[in-house]
């Protein structure tokens, strides 16, 4: 796996992974979080239709360092398979549902996502490691302006960020072979079915703010009918709009 770094805006590639863990204080509680994820795919393939991760995104978690998108004193934390919080009564998610809702929208290497909820920015690295450009969206400025920072940092090169509704997508950057909301709305946001090209895969929560909303996944077909169904219950954040 090659990540999308300055080495490959300068034309070079840089091979990480098992080399890079080997150096890594977390590199076995990574692996242990990765079979945890295997396991929990397994159990829940009967209603998500995906018995076990593709090996591309299993490699794009290994090589996101989730200790980087947390507070510092939940660094030791990152690696257990839980949401944790990330300030402004916000929450990374739990890297379970990240996995899944990364490979229920298909990533192809040539692909253009939209990401709705940035949060801490790991979410759009993982997504970064498998996709041609992620276009981020988050309406917590501080949020936003800590993730475009960290993700910087890093050396993701093909993700941009924009602080607003997430609602309203990013329709000068559209369309999108896929999208990804990573906070519920009550509803299917139309403009963001509009961004999807044809062909492209919607993944969001939808339901209530106070409870549980369920996973569903909307796919385009090539004339531009979109087919919606349920996945699974999930708990996320509710989407906040500008007012």
């Amino acid at each position: 796996m090659m990540l999308r770094r300055r080495l490959l805006a300068a034309g070079l590639a840089a091979p990480i992974g098992a080399a890079c863990a080997a150096r890594d204080d977390y590199a076995e509680a990574r692996r242990r979080l990765l079979d945890e994820i295997e396991r929990d795919m397994r159990a829940t393939a009967g209603t998500t239709g995906r018995e076990r991760l593709d090996p591309r995104i299993a490699a794009a978690l290994g090589n996101v360092p989730r200790h980087r998108f947390v507070p510092a004193h939940l660094a030791g934390r990152a690696y257990e398979n839980r949401p944790l919080p990330i300030g402004h009564e916000q929450t990374i998610s739990q890297p379970f549902i990240v996995a899944l809702m990364t490979e229920l929208v298909d990533p192809g290497p040539a692909d253009r996502v939209l990401e709705v909820g940035t949060g801490s920015g790991y979410q759009a690295a993982v997504l970064a490691e498998l996709v041609a450009h992620v276009y981020t969206i988050e309406i917590v400025r501080p949020l936003g302006e800590r993730a475009a920072e960290l993700l910087k940092e890093l050396g993701y090169v093909n993700i941009d960020v924009r602080i607003g509704d997430g609602y309203l997508g990013w329709p000068e950057a559209a369309p999108f072979d896929a999208i990804v909301v990573t906070a519920a709305p009550d509803h299917m946001p139309q403009p963001l079915i509009d961004q999807l090209a044809p062909n492209g895969r919607l993944i969001a929560p939808i339901g209530s703010r106070y409870g549980i909303q369920r996973l569903q996944l909307l796919r385009k077909d090539a004339q531009g009918r979109a087919v919606t169904r349920s996945v699974l219950d999930v708990r996320f954040v509710p989407l906040t709009r500008q007012r």
